[in-house]
């Protein structure tokens, strides 16, 4: 019987990874692994199971952190993404198989290694990317050809219930990050925070809201996945968004220069700017609190198929985060969208159901159709509308 280390695994998100594994897995070992024992062991006590324990794993004591990972059969990665580079790293030192959430490239430099162990590493797998990866390629293997594939997501949760969540935040609006790309006319090109405003109608009770291109790993993945299948698209963009007044103040982070995280001196210590603005948003309710909580995903992927016009339209819902279902009260509704994926997957990949080795895209690595089923016995819905445009 497989064994799994949850990497970061006291971390609000990869805790209801390891959660699913309990309620639907047969590892016979299910290890949190973090930094933070006290935060770690109130995990196992939570989790109450006996396949459950607790590792201390510190992926910067990378010989300790490997000694460790040999151990175990795949390493379920809950790390920020700052850390990323170093835990695949590990990971694949180690010999494990592997998978991460964030999926921001860190990982690709290692493929060798983990195909030389004849192990599968999948870089990016929660709900943005993961889930969305699936709804696309759903859609493009149902087409003849891709016009325009846009993908959209509203992620409603308080800016900063987690330090890895406000690094997020500053990264993903980082004026100078070159990842920040849209596929257009068969090339990347870069674009600036707040670029290509669009009004995205998310399923209820999220609305419609403006969006702006991200940059997450979709546009990268779905352009190589294309390629694999010998087709192209015009377009493919990948937007997001937060509760509107987290989107205010991210704006005016923006627009004021804050988000540099330019050095200043306050009382005779130096400190970033940005930074100072996180620890006021971690420390108190403004921060750590949001009026509605939950995820919302918006694919959109237009083509032809029999050289008809179609348009594939794929969204997802899930329980209210109100209380009137039991585990997705406020913040949970949230984290489980995000976590729960994480967990099918690593599943299936120590089932032996990803057969390529190395660092492999989600669209290489799953069928959709089975993650679909799999997130819908845990109350997760993918809705699919095909129309004729």
């Amino acid at each position: 019987m497989a064994k799994v280390l949850c990497l970061g695994g006291a971390g609000r998100i990869c805790r209801e990874s390891a959660l699913d594994l309990v309620q639907y897995s047969d590892f016979a070992r299910i290890t949190i692994g973090d930094t933070d024992e006290r935060a770690g062991q109130e995990v196992v006590q939570w989790l109450n199971d006996l396949r459950v324990d607790f590792r201390k794993v510190d992926v910067k004591d990378r010989a300790a952190a490997v000694a460790t990972m040999r151990d175990y059969d795949i390493v379920m990665d809950g790390t920020t993404i700052t850390l990323n580079g170093l835990s695949t790293a590990c990971i694949a030192e180690a010999g494990c198989h592997g998978i991460n959430l964030n999926g921001f490239g860190e990982e690709y430099p290692f493929d060798a290694l983990f195909k030389a162990h004849g192990r599968t590493h999948v870089p990016g797998f929660g709900m943005t990317p993961g889930t969305t990866d699936m709804m696309a390629r759903y859609a493009i293997d149902r087409l003849d050809t891709i016009d325009t594939v846009r993908i959209s997501h509203g992620a409603f949760r308080p800016i900063a219930f987690s330090a890895s969540i406000v690094e997020t935040t500053s990264y993903e609006y980082d004026p100078k990050l070159p990842s920040r790309v849209v596929y257009e006319n068969g090339q990347f090109i870069q674009v600036p925070p707040f670029a290509r405003p669009l009004d995205v109608a998310l399923p209820e009770p999220y609305g419609t809201h403006p969006e702006y291109i991200i940059p997450h790993s979709e546009t990268m993945t779905v352009a190589a996945y294309l390629e694999a299948q010998g087709k192209t698209a015009r377009l493919i963009e990948v937007r997001g968004t937060w509760p509107p007044k987290n989107m205010q103040l991210v704006r005016a982070l923006y627009d004021w220069g804050i988000l540099r995280n330019d050095p200043i001196r306050i009382a005779g210590v130096q400190i970033g700017i940005m930074d100072a603005v996180s620890a006021y948003l971690m420390q108190y309710p403004v921060g750590r609190e949001t009026e509605l909580y939950g995820y919302a995903l918006h694919i959109d992927v237009t083509g032809t198929k029999d050289g008809k016009a179609l348009r594939y339209l794929l969204t997802h819902t899930h329980p209210a985060s109100d209380g009137s279902v039991a585990g997705w009260e406020k913040l949970r509704a949230y984290t489980r969208c995000v976590g729960i994926p994480m967990g099918i997957a690593t599943a299936l990949i120590a089932q032996g159901r990803v057969k390529r080795t190395g660092v492999v895209m989600p669209e290489f690595a799953f069928d959709p159709e089975e993650i679909f089923r799999e997130l819908e016995k845990r109350q997760i819905t993918i809705h699919i509308q095909v129309t004729e445009i």
